[in-house]
């Protein structure tokens, strides 16, 4: 069970949502206004939001801009994890991945499982690390996003979560291109 430490200060990170869709605009965007709202009520700023269609590079694109940004802590993407033919989000962004985050794709279809069973192996959600930028592939579905920010994200999001989490570790998240630089000299 999640366990806050209300003696540490909760720091808001700066979270862009991507929606990959070939069909969806902003207005219908049930699954990214699931992600926005919530990321905004838990007191996380929504750093920016677009769609992007179902397109390794325009997915690419997008998520490159925002790794490189130093105002983007985190990127959540919606959609496009299945098995059809338009599914490459996972193809788009697990190439970024300087480091893979295999217990986050666990723990999500574990949480997915008791809510839909074995449907839960449709989805090929993931997570990683690039730039010192936390990513996180989430189905296209409101209750998948659901599932993954109030049984994941937001707790790891939040400094306070104990006995550890993501913003802890934030500052050391590009140790390794200091070290590589360090090496040159």
């Amino acid at each position: 069970m999640p366990r806050l430490d209300d003696t540490r200060p909760f720091i808001p990170l700066n979270i862009a949502v991507l929606t990959v869709s070939d069909t969806r605009t902003l207005d219908e965007d049930r699954s990214g206004n699931t992600l926005a709202e919530r990321l905004e009520k838990a007191g996380h700023r929504l750093a920016d939001r677009k769609i992007a269609t179902d397109d390794v590079p325009a997915i690419q694109n997008v998520v490159k801009s925002w790794i490189a940004d130093p105002g983007v802590d985190v990127i959540i993407s919606t959609g496009g994890t299945g098995f059809t033919g338009r599914d490459v989000t996972p193809e788009a962004m697990e190439p970024l991945f300087e480091k893979r985050m295999d217990g986050f794709s666990e723990v999500f279809h574990r949480i997915s499982y008791d809510k839909i069973g074995t449907s839960t192996i449709q989805s090929r959600a993931t997570g990683g690390v690039a730039g010192a930028t936390y990513i996180f592939v989430l189905p296209g579905s409101p209750g998948a996003c659901k599932d993954a920010w109030d049984g994941i994200l937001k707790w790891q999001l939040d400094y306070r979560h104990m006995p550890c989490n993501f913003v802890e570790i934030m500052p050391r998240l590009d140790e390794h291109l200091k070290r590589g630089k360090l090496q040159e000299v």
